[in-house]
């Protein structure tokens, strides 16, 4: 096993704790409830796909997206992978009825280009959900601090002008969502204390 396989393994040993299996239900069902009548999704910088084939197992049909082919070496059978850049999506128009971005975005190189081609492999009325790291919140602040966290490497926590790009393309709205008190993850929340902000909405029909 190469040292990136290995990594790849070694994370998902870590979502195995309590904590981020909270987590990773309370996401999972969120989506499932805002997924309601989408058949093909697509999941932009899936990794490993946990929440991805949690989706699958409740009927979604699911492609998970990333450019690391060692993440996806990890994911579920169950849906199909493919590797590439969220800003290089290789699929036809009108393919999928919901593209989501489950805290990935914030890490695309240029997250603009990603949701331009995210409407481009929409069918018309499709759904966009993003699931965007709240960096008003202390579990975001921890995080950050830490150079070995993930959240380190963010490049993009400018929530407002993600929402910004996202309303060119998209007809959508925003809440906040999760909040995490040490190890204690529940639904719900507000401004600061809720991990994630969340933009959901349908494509333009214009476009």
């Amino acid at each position: 096993m190469d040292n990136l396989e290995s990594r790849g393994r070694n994370y998902l040993e870590r979502c195995k704790h309590p904590f981020w299996q909270n987590v990773f239900q309370l996401e999972m069902e969120y989506l499932v409830e805002h997924l309601k009548g989408c058949r093909d999704i697509l999941s932009v910088g899936c990794g490993p796909a946990i929440i991805e084939g949690e989706l699958a197992k409740h009927g979604f049909r699911v492609t998970g997206l990333d450019i690391s082919r060692e993440a996806l070496s990890c994911a579920p059978d169950r849906i199909r992978t493919v590797v590439g850049r969220a800003e290089d999506m290789a699929f036809p128009h009108h393919s999928f009825d919901a593209v989501i971005y489950v805290a990935s975005l914030q890490f695309v190189d240029d997250y603009r280009t990603a949701l331009d081609k995210s409407a481009g492999v929409l069918r018309p009325g499709g759904r966009l959900i993003i699931l965007l790291l709240n960096p008003a919140s202390a579990f975001f602040r921890e995080k950050k601090a830490d150079p070995a966290s993930y959240i380190a490497s963010i490049k993009h926590p400018d929530l407002a002008a993600v929402q910004s790009k996202a309303s060119e393309l998209f007809l959508v709205h925003g809440e906040y969502y999760l909040r995490i008190d040490g190890d204690r993850v529940e639904a719900g929340g507000k401004e600061p204390d809720s991990a994630l902000f969340i933009l959901s909405g349908t494509k333009r029909a214009e476009l």
